[in-house]
């Protein structure tokens, strides 16, 4: 039933801060490891096509496991900081948790597998527990077959082959020893063969390619160097030359696996990075002259921000660099990781700030940018749709605050095109004030307004094909800023003008004059975007000015709210105190406090003005909520002051643990409190009576039990047909819970709440914030069709790095 009603629109996410945390499939998916989930996207659809949630820490490792005949896979292969191994297998076209390895008692940090006989998959692992453990997976089971200590040593990442002309697996594993050693199966034991020395620092990354009737095994390390080694089977003949010393040739270890000798030998040293080479890939085989084979062409990324694409000269056979790509500029670390496309056209690199960096190869052979998924890499605390419901802001602990839009061009994929503020302190709420101004809070006493720069508005009109002028007149333009850039030592984005661009332009043909003139304050250069921007260009050239900080809460802030009629912001900070707990009031016109409200003893949680405007709730960790309302203008304050209109106390009050959220509905009689105690409640009606007398207001609906802590509530702005709500309720667990609420139905048994399912996928952590779209249809698409008017759309922000929009269906309902 609930899938019908609600279709996963589009995630929001980034990959994990580990080095084998993404792999490519043969049939095109990038699967990566995003917080405790994997994500699953297709960068042809440019769209997240499944999370598989399982894993209940950290995922660090994610390998496909690649057939023998080059086909599409069926199983996939997870480690992560649960100390587990998840073997996932499609079925039905979808990927479901196939078989668990348990033994590890460390996090595991890297997986490869191979396919066997029939279903049977060989998976190998390492962990920090210093082991590296193989395990044969068969249906449902999973048996250890051996376990290989290295006592106070760590193995940073293995690699699984077979060997040539045999169907005995070799493994290699690299790691803080600064070797690379061999292990093969033989006499139902896994055995030390060959190590193979030359690398002078820990070795990064492993991996085998199977080159005609050869292996070659590529290492990366942290000397900056990649070694290339070939492994081939010797014949009885080529023994016998061993003592002809007049020829000059690479060193030979040689080991003997079932009366076969196999010989390794060193092919090649590249040497081209300049820090730490962390990952490398080869490219997938291709399929030319009716067979498969595998291209001599092998991929590198470091921590030199660059990736580098390796092949041997057609005449001489010398290694050489083919393609070198990057990031430029920008105070971020190198890359983690690198993976290329099944047909080599794309190559992707993930970085130390969780961001894809994604090229493509056009017509004329050159490589150049692409667009890619974009996320938050740690919790996301707040979000907010702006007043038109055109696009989505939203903050978290990674120190940013991210915008994103349909793309029109591409069927209206959501996408990030710009990251208004990038933080030193950790994110923690936000309001929209209007259509391109916001106020934000994060773990610091200060408040900062930030206006939309003209470069922004323009690229905005570009990517969501809104009318410019339309725009510009819905914003006071005439002395609005280019850009923004944030200087060397700050925390606040300063603007840029049209006079700041031309006259950087004119210093940079002089000679510098002086020191000051070599480090230019400002890194903004304007954008004329026609696409989503890439991760570099949204680093420097999308923030958004600071127009203001707003001083007075003695703590870090922890929520804001702001009314319907763009004239207040409301502010609450953590507080274990009254004194600290009063909620302050600013006006949007001027951002000076006009009020300061006291009534809680704790933290105020969670505050919102009603659709009117005429009232403001909010609710507390001291388990109670207040009610505020707006008194009538008169003369002698222009500005708009508030008074207490109700409260619970601690013997009316019904929640017996903190109230998390809460809300209002579209119509602003009734609202909505939800709770740690796992119980959602309906308070109301509210009326205004013009006595002046605090009112009665009274829980009107039943209670009801979620089954789980309630950490996020919000009323859908549009009726059901029968007038009834519709409500979405987040949980602790990450499930999100739609239902109907009516007030004409007797709420005695229990009959006023009806349940329409959950949404179709879940979160994997808590989820912190849940939002409607302010108007019907969903963003980014024709409204006004009857078609349309069906939909509504419910964006939700969740502790697992994730933002997610669903699609609602309210005719289905």
């Amino acid at each position: 039933m609930a899938a019908s009603i609600t279709q996963t629109c589009h995630v929001a996410c980034s990959a994990n801060r580990a080095p084998n945390v993404l792999s490519w499939s043969r049939g095109g998916i990038i699967a990566f490891g995003t917080c405790n989930s994997v994500a699953l996207y297709d960068p042809q659809e440019r769209r997240v096509v499944a999370v598989l949630n399982g894993h209940t820490g950290r995922v660090n490792a994610v390998q496909w496991v690649h057939t023998e005949d080059c086909a599409p896979e069926s199983h996939l292969v997870s480690g992560g900081s649960d100390n587990r191994v998840i073997v996932w297998e499609t079925q039905n076209g979808k990927f479901s948790q196939s078989v668990e390895c348990k033994g590890h008692t460390a996090p595991v940090c890297a997986v490869d597998a191979i396919c066997l006989q029939g279903s049977e998959v060989l998976v190998a692992s390492s962990a920090s527990d210093s082991t590296v453990r193989l395990w044969l997976s068969h249906g449902a089971q999973a048996e250890c077959l051996h376990t290989l200590s290295f006592g106070s040593g760590f193995m940073m990442d293995v690699s699984l082959a077979l060997l040539p002309g045999s169907r005995v697996p070799v493994l290699a594993c690299g790691g803080d020893d600064s070797r690379v050693h061999l292990y093969v199966q033989s006499n139902g034991q896994l055995q030390r063969v060959v190590s193979l020395q030359g690398h002078e620092d820990w070795v990064r990354g492993v991996e085998w390619a199977s080159i005609g009737g050869e292996l070659l095994l590529a290492s990366c390390s942290q000397d900056c160097l990649i070694r290339v080694w070939k492994l081939c089977a010797k014949s009885g003949t080529d023994t016998l030359t061993e003592d002809d010393h007049s020829i000059i040739k690479m060193k030979e270890d040689v080991f003997e696996v079932k009366e076969k000798v196999f010989a390794v030998s060193l092919e090649t040293v590249l040497a081209g990075h300049e820090n730490w080479v962390y990952g490398l890939h080869w490219q997938p085989p291709s399929f030319k002259g009716g067979q498969w084979t595998q291209p001599l062409s092998l991929l590198s990324a470091s921590m030199d921000k660059t990736m580098i694409l390796w092949a041997p000269e057609e005449g001489s056979g010398v290694w050489v660099e083919q393609v070198r790509v990057g990031e430029v500029g920008g105070n971020t670390l190198g890359f983690y990781g690198c993976q290329m496309s099944p047909d080599g056209s794309m190559i992707v690199a993930h970085a130390f700030h969780g961001a894809l960096h994604l090229w493509h190869k056009d017509q004329d052979k050159e490589w150049s940018p692409g667009v890619v998924i974009s996320g938050h890499f740690n919790a996301v605390l707040d979000l907010s749709w702006d007043p038109e419901g055109e696009f989505i802001l939203s903050v978290g602990s990674d120190q940013t605050t991210r915008l994103f839009t349909p793309w029109k061009k591409q069927d209206s994929t959501w996408h990030e095109i710009s990251r208004p503020q990038i933080h030193g302190y950790d994110m923690q709420c936000l309001a929209m004030v209007g259509r391109f101004q916001f106020v934000s809070g994060a773990d610091e006493k200060v408040l900062r307004v930030f206006q939309a720069p003209r470069n922004f508005v323009e690229n905005f009109a570009n990517i969501s094909g809104t009318s410019l002028e339309k725009l510009l007149a819905s914003s006071d333009t005439a002395d609005l800023p280019e850009g923004a850039s944030t200087p060397a030592l700050g925390l606040s984005n300063k603007a840029v003008f049209q006079g700041d661009l031309i006259l950087k332009t004119d210093v940079e043909e002089e000679q510098f004059n002086s020191i000051s003139d070599q480090y230019q304050e400002s890194y903004f250069h304007p954008l004329n975007l026609t696409e989503p921007p890439p991760e570099d260009h949204l680093l420097q050239n999308t923030l958004w000015p600071e127009v203001q900080k707003l001083y007075g809460h003695g703590f870090e802030m922890f929520c804001l709210a702001s009314d319907s009629t763009k004239t207040v912001v409301a502010s609450a900070c953590k507080a274990s105190k009254a004194e600290h707990a009063s909620i302050l009031l600013w006006s949007a016109a001027c951002w000076r406090q006009i009020q300061a409200l006291p009534c809680h003893t704790l933290t105020v949680t969670q505050m919102a003005f009603s659709p009117d405007a005429q009232l403001l709730l909010a609710v507390s960790r001291d388990r109670t909520w207040s009610l505020w309302r707006r008194n009538p203008p008169s003369s002698d304050s222009p500005e708009p002051q508030f008074s207490l209109y109700a409260h619970t106390g601690k013997d009316t009050a019904i929640h017996s643990r903190i109230i998390w959220s809460c809300d209002w509905s579209p119509d602003s009689k009734y609202f909505v409190t939800s709770s740690r105690d796992k119980k959602v409640i309906m308070w109301g009606p509210c009326r205004l009576e013009d006595n002046g007398n605090p009112a009665e207001i009274q829980h009107c609906s039943s209670i009801l039990d979620v089954g789980d802590s309630a950490t996020a509530v919000a009323f859908c702005p549009t009726l059901c047909s029968d007038h009834s709500y519709l409500l979405a309720v987040g949980l602790e667990c990450g499930r999100i819970l739609l239902y109907r609420w009516s007030p004409s139905q007797d709420s005695a048994g229990g009959q006023d709440w009806a349940s329409y399912g959950e949404t179709d996928t879940v979160h994997a952590l808590a989820v912190k914030r849940l939002r409607w779209r302010p108007r019907a249809g969903r963003a980014g698409r024709q409204s006004g069709s009857l078609e349309e008017s069906s939909w509504a759309q419910l964006a939700s922000a969740s502790a697992d790095h994730s933002v997610k929009i669903f699609n609602v269906n309210k005719r289905a309902l």
